[in-house]
């Protein structure tokens, strides 16, 4: 028995990715920066890296050139088809009101563990599509990490922009893992900060060796020039834009895919409302019935995980299914983490300034 428990006490700690922002649309960078996180920790030794979760904000959000929510997400579900591990919330899109970054990390930090210590073993699809695999293979907490590039690092030192009470809670009771530029400076920004500074031992600083500048922003930008930007993101996405009329799209460049020969997996089938491709014109290689198989395999590669009763978080109880309901312990209000203490784009980041009158800024 000694030995188990010193073998447990060995492995490393396990950790979940979070990533939130607009992703309008979602570039290849935003995926990456959770590989090269996962390579560090797993070079380094002190962390497992057990999921990824991509949450677009919500569409009050008032960020310019931000599409609707369901598109947001559905472009994020197919750029990450081909990724095993990383997965997309739709907790965020599906509130009433936009919610801090702080309030997104508490919700998805206490789903996760008391998913881990509810005695709930029924049917797996009652969860939602964003909770990451194995969380129950170990018994202990998992902690949630901010996933952020440097420009969020320096948003903190802007007046205004973000309530210290928030920074502080995000750093202290959950970590961040900033992904930088080579020839940056981003230890000055957490000297220059006291709370940074304070929890310094919870920020990870990783070097990105291969610089990548494609944004959000610039794929809006040549879309709206009817430039090309394939290869800038991926085909599936440039695709659904395309059906969609997202981004005043303009360009003639993006080609039609044949999606007869892509293979779709059976466990995104549902649908995202109809009429969002009812108003958008067929690809000119396409006779109505190839068009009508198009929209079908379209639609049952995607879904929101608005279906799948919750666990409560938080306090909400409201939307567990009954099956659910008298069965996990008692609603938790704190996080829930094993720490003692507990991508935004540059336009994004001065989309918040547009909210300094609020009460709560992040």
């Amino acid at each position: 028995m000694s030995n188990q428990i010193e073998k447990s006490t060995m492995l490393p700690s396990r950790i979940v990715l979070i990533a939130c922002g607009s992703f309008s649309p979602p570039t290849p960078m935003h995926f990456r920066m959770f590989e090269i996180a996962r390579d560090y920790f797993e070079m380094m030794g002190t962390h497992s890296v057990i999921g990824g979760i991509i949450s677009p904000t919500h569409d009050s959000y008032g960020k310019k050139g931000l599409a609707p929510a369901k598109h947001r997400f559905a472009m994020v579900k197919l750029a990450l088809q081909s990724s095993d591990w990383i997965r997309a919330s739709d907790w965020e899109i599906e509130k009433n009101e936009w919610s801090r970054t702080q309030q997104v990390l508490q919700f998805h930090q206490n789903y996760m563990n008391n998913y881990i210590n509810s005695p709930f073993t029924g049917d797996s699809n009652i969860v939602p599509g964003w909770l990451p695999r194995g969380l129950r293979d170990r018994r202990e907490k998992v902690q949630l990490k901010l996933l952020c590039g440097g420009d969020l690092l320096e948003s903190f030192a802007v007046p205004g922009l973000w309530a210290n009470q928030d920074i502080e809670d995000i750093v202290c009771n959950h970590g961040l893992v900033v992904i930088t530029r080579s020839g940056t400076n981003p230890e000055k920004f957490i000297f220059d900060s006291d709370i940074l500074t304070k929890y310094q031992k919870n920020i990870t600083l990783i070097t990105n060796w291969v610089p990548n500048e494609v944004s959000s922003t610039m794929i809006r930008r040549l879309l709206n020039r009817g430039q090309s930007v394939k290869y800038l993101i991926d085909d599936l996405v440039l695709e659904y834009i395309k059906l969609n009329g997202l981004f005043n799209y303009k360009t003639k460049y993006i080609t039609n895919i044949n999606l007869n020969d892509r293979v779709f997996n059976e466990s995104y089938i549902n649908q995202v409302n109809m009429s969002s491709f009812d108003s958008t014109p067929s690809p000119s290689n396409m006779d109505e019935a190839d068009n009508n198989s198009f929209k079908s395999k379209f639609l049952t590669s995607i879904h929101l995980d608005n279906d799948h009763p919750r666990i409560f978080c938080c306090g909400n109880s409201d939307s567990i299914g009954s099956k659910l309901l008298s069965r996990l312990p008692g609603q938790a209000v704190q996080i829930i983490t094993d720490s003692p203490n507990g991508s935004h784009d540059q336009d994004e980041i001065k989309a918040k300034k547009v909210r300094k009158s609020s009460p709560e800024m992040v």
